[in-house]
């Protein structure tokens, strides 16, 4: 059994942090309210020597301090303003909508957008499509009501509390809805041209842990989706499953085909619990991290580490800036830092800086108020005390050193044990801090203004 525990702040800290941002800001800041330095602040760090991390689509740093309380959205019963021109059954999927805006809600949202927020936005979608097949007999919007339904799923989702960016952070686009390039999504056509017992078998029940290595529904899935791919160039007597490559736009666009398929065999619940676990296997695969210039790290650590105090300090400034990225998974961390690992050793950096500094796993993730993420990362959840999700806070996991014929982590062949999910006695939740923090914010730096 799990225990959860809330990160929380005391009054005194919190008091401190206040007192040290309203006091920054009165020397540095345009205004007592500019929160972009928040995080210099506080945390004082020398990182000037490092460019600040915004590439498009990269989380920002974390800051809760403009958000609403996260009581209003849910207790706000102004109903959305539909469209009225989408057909999808909304009341149906009512629990599924209100954990994906709970996934994706506000602040969070970019934060927690390649490992919770995304994956479960994608699944909602392809249910919610999937189910409405049960009566429209197709597996694909067309493209005007693909518009007006996108929008009227946004327009629920931040209602409830939700990212009002969704579409940008997720990059969903209303072609997203429609059969796109694949040349199939009549129902009846589909269960003609694909062995539906045979993908059924192999997705009904999938084990999410074993999944990513042995991919069983995985390979189903492009199975199916390249028969039905091949279906208008009418190559699929002549030439076989290798035709189309594995990863063709046609092919792809024909794997949301057959995911609605499978959504629509299956309840919501069921179903939101297999898309979720086949896209875990997607997002461990890869460190969504973006790693800046390293040439102050290869000028201290070079030359076998002729100074490991000055080493240290630059790496520990350097995945500082890492930190302030995202949130990531424990085997997302693993392949980050086989990738800067390599980084650094194409920086005629030989020796293991991660021993000599005592980098770990956990140092790549996002760690105001977060942490490090299981590989099968549970959905946020809401109480009185805010927004809360999973941590996996005990897996102090020192940081493998790559060795130089290393091209990049694989979770399915490493020799390091990563748990899936975290262990009892330490398995925590992130907390969105709430309206206090921010009452507390506004009058330290309004009487600090006033006294000096």
């Amino acid at each position: 059994m799990r225990k959860k525990v809330h990160f929380e702040l005391s009054l005194s800290v919190v008091c401190l942090q206040l007192f040290l941002l309203s006091f920054g800001c009165l020397k540095s800041c345009s205004s007592p309210l500019d929160f972009n330095n928040y995080h210099e602040l506080v945390h004082q760090q020398n990182d000037d020597m490092l460019p600040q991390i915004s590439p498009s689509g990269t989380p920002q740093p974390f800051l809760p301090l403009l958000a609403p309380s996260p009581l209003a959205p849910y207790t706000n019963t102004t109903s959305p303003k539909l469209s009225g021109m989408c057909a999808l059954n909304f009341t149906a999927a009512e629990g599924l909508m209100s954990t994906t805006s709970i996934d994706c809600w506000s602040v969070f949202a970019p934060l927690l957008a390649n490992v919770i927020c995304c994956p479960q936005l994608e699944a909602t979608l392809a249910i919610l499509i999937g189910q409405s097949s049960k009566d429209t007999n197709l597996l694909a919007l067309n493209g005007t009501t693909a518009k007006h339904c996108l929008s009227d799923i946004e327009q629920i989702l931040v209602g409830q509390g939700a990212n009002d960016s969704l579409r940008q952070i997720c990059s969903i686009r209303s072609t997203y809805l429609t059969e796109a390039s694949c040349p199939v999504k009549d129902v009846d056509e589909f269960e003609s041209t694909v062995d539906t017992s045979k993908l059924l078998a192999a997705c009904e029940k999938i084990n999410p842990v074993k999944e990513c290595c042995e991919q069983i529904c995985q390979n189903a899935i492009l199975e199916a989706a390249t028969k039905i791919s091949l279906k208008a160039s009418d190559l699929l007597s002549m030439a076989g499953s290798h035709v189309l490559p594995e990863h063709s736009s046609e092919v792809n666009d024909c794997k949301n085909i057959v995911l609605r398929w499978l959504a629509s065999q299956l309840s919501p619940a069921h179903a939101k619990e297999v898309l979720r676990g086949l896209s875990n296997c997607k997002v461990n695969k890869v460190c969504p991290l973006v790693f800046p210039d390293m040439r102050h790290v290869a000028k201290d650590c070079g030359n076998e580490v002729s100074n490991p105090t000055a080493c240290c300090t630059a790496m520990e400034s350097y995945v500082s800036h890492l930190q302030k990225q995202s949130f990531i998974t424990n085997l997302q961390a693993l392949d980050c830092a086989t990738s800067l690992g390599m980084k650094l050793r194409k920086s005629n950096i030989t020796r293991d800086v991660y021993s000599l500094c005592h980098i770990s796993l956990k140092d790549f993730s996002l760690q105001e108020y977060g942490c490090l993420l299981p590989s099968m990362p549970s959905d946020a959840a809401f109480d009185t005390s805010g927004i809360s999700f999973l941590c996996d806070l005990n897996d102090n996991i020192p940081a493998p050193w790559p060795n130089t014929s290393q091209v990049s982590a694989s979770s399915c062949k490493t020799t390091v044990k990563i748990p899936a999910l975290p262990a009892a006695t330490s398995a925590q939740s992130g907390l969105y801090i709430d309206d206090a923090m921010l009452i507390m914010f506004l009058v330290s730096s309004m009487l600090l203004m006033k006294f000096l």
